[in-house]
C-alpha cells in the first residue's frame, strides 16, 4: 500500500490517505492525485502503471537507483528523476535522496528508495501555497521541484560555511596541515558529487518549462522561473566552490613549503653560529704551539672570540630575519 496519497479538486484537498484502489474513481471525478510509494513495491507500482498507462522503460527506471537527474517524454506522461541533498555538517559528507516522478495531465506519482525526504515539509508546502494549487499537476510538480532546488541551495550555502572554517583554520598560528588535507579532500568529493546532482537540473527545468510540454500552466511560468534563477546560482556558487577548494589545497601546499624554507633557514643560520665555536676550539685543540698555547691568555683569547664571532653572527641573522 502507498504510505501517501492525496486528491485535490478545483484546487482543494478533498481526500487523503486512500487506497490504490480508490486512484481511478477519484481520476474519474476530475480530481488531481497524488501517490507517494516509499520503498516502490513492484505490485503496487505496476498497479499504478496499468492505472495511468505508464511506460515500461520509466518503470524500470524508477525501480533502478542511481539515475541521473533528467525529463523524459513518453507518449501520455512525463518521467522525472531528481536528488534531494543533505550536508552533515560534522563529516562534510553529502547526503542524496533519489526521487522519481511520473508525470501526467492529473495525476503526480513519486516513488522514493529510501525515507529519507523531508516529505512533511513538501506537504506544508503545498499547503501553504493552496491558491496555485488549482493549476492542476503543474502546481505540485512546481513544489517538488522548489522543495528539492531550495535543498540543494542549503546543501551549497552549509559547504561555504565549511569553507570559511577551513580558511580560518589553513591560517591559523599552529599548522593543521593533516586536518586540513582531510577536511579539502572531503569537501570535494562533497562539491563533486553535489556538482553532478545539480548541473543537469538546469536542462531539466528548461525541458520541463517548454511551451510545447504543455506541463506548466501561464499562471506558474514566473514562479518556474524563479525556480530556474535558483538552479543558476546553485550551479555558479557551486563551481565557484570547487575552485576554491583547488586553491586551499594549493595554497596550504605552498604554505608548508615556505614553512620548510624557514625552518630551513633557522637550522642553517645555528648551525653556522655553532661551527665558529667548534672551528676555535678545535684550532686551539691542536698539539702545536701557537699564540696562548697552554697558558691562561690563550683560554681567554679564544673565549673572547667564540663570543664575539657567534654573537656577530647572531645579530646579522636576526636583522635579516632568518632566525
Amino acid at each position: 500500500m502507498p504510505q501517501h496519497t492525496r486528491c485535490y479538486r478545483n484546487g482543494v484537498l478533498v481526500d487523503e490517505a486512500f487506497g490504490l484502489e480508490a486512484v481511478s474513481e477519484h481520476l474519474r471525478d476530475s480530481g488531481v492525485v497524488w501517490v507517494d510509494l516509499c520503498p516502490p513495491d513492484p505490485v503496487d507500482l505496476q498497479k499504478v502503471a496499468d492505472e495511468l498507462g505508464l511506460h515500461s522503460l520509466a518503470v524500470a527506471d524508477a525501480m533502478s537507483e542511481r539515475q541521473r537527474p533528467k525529463f523524459s517524454r513518453y507518449d501520455g506522461h512525463d518521467f522525472l528523476t531528481v536528488y534531494a541533498v543533505r550536508l552533515d555538517v560534522r563529516s562534510g559528507e553529502l547526503l542524496t535522496s533519489e526521487i522519481a516522478a511520473f508525470i501526467t495531465d492529473n495525476a503526480l506519482v513519486t516513488v522514493r528508495k529510501e525515507d529519507a525526504f523531508p516529505l512533511d515539509e513538501l506537504l506544508e508546502r503545498w499547503d501553504s501555497n493552496a491558491d496555485l494549487t488549482a493549476y492542476g499537476v503543474g502546481a505540485l510538480v512546481h513544489g517538488l521541484l522548489d522543495h528539492v532546488v531550495d535543498g540543494h541551495f542549503d546543501a551549497v550555502q552549509g559547504l561555504d560555511d565549511q569553507i570559511e572554517d577551513l580558511e580560518d583554520l589553513l591560517f591559523d598560528d599552529r599548522p593543521h596541515d593533516s586536518d586540513v588535507q582531510r577536511r579539502s579532500f572531503e569537501l570535494r568529493k562533497s562539491l563533486v558529487h553535489l556538482r553532478r546532482v545539480v548541473l543537469p537540473m538546469r536542462e531539466v527545468l528548461n525541458t520541463l518549462m517548454r511551451r510545447d510540454v504543455g506541463l506548466v500552466p501561464h499562471e506558474m511560468t514566473p514562479y518556474f522561473q524563479d525556480v530556474y534563477d535558483h538552479v543558476l546560482r546553485a550551479t555558479e556558487w557551486t563551481e565557484s566552490l570547487r575552485d576554491l577548494v583547488a586553491t586551499i589545497v594549493e595554497t596550504n601546499l605552498t604554505i608548508q613549503g615556505n614553512r620548510l624554507n624557514i625552518i630551513t633557514k633557522k637550522v642553517t643560520s645555528w648551525a653556522a653560529i655553532i661551527a665558529v665555536p667548534t672551528a676555535i676550539t678545535g684550532f686551539y685543540g691542536q698539539n702545536l704551539p701557537y699564540p696562548g698555547f697552554a697558558a691562561e691568555s690563550g683560554f681567554i683569547a679564544s673565549s673572547a672570540l667564540i663570543v664575539s664571532l657567534s654573537g656577530g653572527l647572531f645579530i646579522a641573522f636576526k636583522r635579516k630575519d632568518w632566525l
